[in-house]
Order: C-alpha cells, then sequence, then structure tokens
C-alpha cells in the first residue's frame, strides 16, 4: 500500500549545520503518527519541507504517491497544516477567517459556512465566532487554526506542537476531534518532545535527533517493555547527570 507520506534522503543546510541529513521515513496511511525528538532536532524544518512550506536542498517528499515539488497545488489540496507560530490575518473574526479559508479553496459558499459552524461548535469557540482573531488566547488560535486545516477534509494532517501553550481544557477538546479525524481513516502527522501525549494519542511513532530518523514503527515496537519517554532517552543517549555537577545549588547563603 502506498504510505501517506514517503520522505527519501532529506536534506536541508543552514550555513554549515545541516538541520535535516538524509532524512529517510514512510509514514503508514490510516494512522495517528507521533514525530518526536529533543529540541533541535529537525523536527519542524522537516515537517516545513514536507508540507512545501520550506524548499529542500535534496531529496524528495511524496504525499499519496503526488510529489510536493512538482505537483505543489495538486498536494496541498489534499493536506491541512497547522504549523508552529502560526500566523493569520487577526483582523478577521474566527468565523470571517474560516468563511475565507474554504472559499480560497474552492469550496461552495454554502458547504463552507456550513462546516465552519460545525467546527467552531465541536471546538468549543461559537461564543469567540465574531471576536477578532487578533483578541484570542493561545488555545483559542490553535483551535482556529485548527478548524482551517481541517476544513476542506484533508487526506493528511501535519501539526507542529499542536498542544504548546495550550490550556488542558482546550488540549482536551483537540485531542477529541483529532481522534475522531483519524478514526475516520485520515493520517495525522504531529511533531511533539512530549512523550506522555505522544503515546496516549498515537499508534505509529518516528524518532528523529539530529536531523536523522534513529528509530520508527509502531508505538509498541519502539517501545518495547518500557515507556515511551525511557525508549526516547535510551535512543538518543541521555546520559545521567554527575550528582557532584551543580552540587552549590541549594547551599545556604
Amino acid at each position: 500500500m502506498t504510505p501517506a507520506v514517503s520522505i527519501h534522503n532529506l536534506w536541508k543546510r543552514f550555513g554549515d549545520h545541516a538541520a535535516v541529513a538524509g532524512l529517510t521515513l514512510d509514514l503508514p496511511a490510516g494512522s495517528f503518527i507521533g514525530l518526536v525528538g529533543p529540541n533541535g532536532a529537525g523536527k519542524t524544518t522537516t515537517l516545513s519541507m514536507v508540507t512545501g512550506l520550506l524548499r529542500p536542498d535534496q531529496g524528495t517528499v511524496l504525499v499519496h504517491g503526488a510529489d510536493v515539488w512538482t505537483d505543489p497545488v495538486g498536494v496541498k489540496a489534499r493536506i491541512g497544516i497547522l504549523p508552529e507560530g502560526l500566523r493569520m490575518f487577526e483582523r478577521l473574526s474566527g468565523r470571517e477567517l474560516l468563511q475565507y479559508n474554504g472559499r480560497l479553496r474552492g469550496l461552495p459558499g454554502a458547504e463552507v459556512d456550513r462546516r465552519a459552524e460545525e467546527l467552531l461548535t465541536v471546538l468549543d469557540l461559537s461564543a469567540a465566532a465574531d471576536k477578532l482573531v487578533a483578541d484570542y488566547s493561545t488555545g483559542m488560535r490553535k483551535k482556529i487554526g485548527l478548524a482551517a486545516a481541517l476544513l476542506h477534509n484533508p487526506d493528511v494532517l501535519f501539526l507542529d506542537e499542536p498542544f504548546e501553550g495550550v490550556d488542558p481544557v482546550s488540549a482536551q477538546t483537540i485531542r477529541g476531534v483529532l481522534k475522531r479525524y483519524a478514526a475516520s481513516g485520515s493520517t495525522v502527522v504531529f511533531s511533539s518532545h512530549v512523550m506522555e501525549l505522544v503515546e496516549q494519542l498515537c499508534d505509529w511513532v518516528a524518532v528523529i535527533n539530529a536531523g536523522q530518523v534513529i528509530a520508527q514503527g509502531t508505538l509498541d515496537s519502539v517501545r518495547g517493555d518500557r515507556s515511551l519517554h525511557t525508549a526516547f532517552l535510551d535512543l538518543i543517549g541521555v546520559r545521567e547527570q554527575d550528582e557532584q555537577s551543580l552540587d552549590w545549588l541549594g547551599e545556604a547563603r
């Protein structure tokens, strides 16, 4: 079966630093996939190239068999994106933002309005639907960004740290929507460095470090009989801190 996303020999350099160094990865369709790694591992850079937001120095990316860089319009019609630090049209209300995005996607106006109202309701944004996005909290911005990414019913949804800075109530709402979306047979790909969250949501995991994949597979195959947190630390080679270091902390002043 064709993977949802196939990445081959992907490279991206910034000066002398290789943020992504020959990364190769096939992401199975119909899965809830976690891309995990420490800060600076190359997760955001990888997702940016996979979604057509950043041009790679080398390598190919296929989404359901279509090349991201030779068929960008076709690919972008099939994906939804919620990047980290998403910038929006802040002088639009939440409802207007969804209506605008839907019409840009070429959906009929009546269908856009219907889907927008359903998303606003499910994501608990109805009361704020006519407020300017500029006045939204972090959690509300993540939810309206997710609504915009889902509006055209994409085959693959890419999320970069979707729960960063989100309050527990909003996080629970987002989890519910993502689980429902994945259960329909669509593919969710999200990056995180919070192992507990990945363990709760994902059935397939790829561990990235220094711009390369160091482990991939089903959640159980990657973590074995350990927690994902412990397996992750072992995989990236984290050593225990020297007990003598920082021994001045807590000394009497």
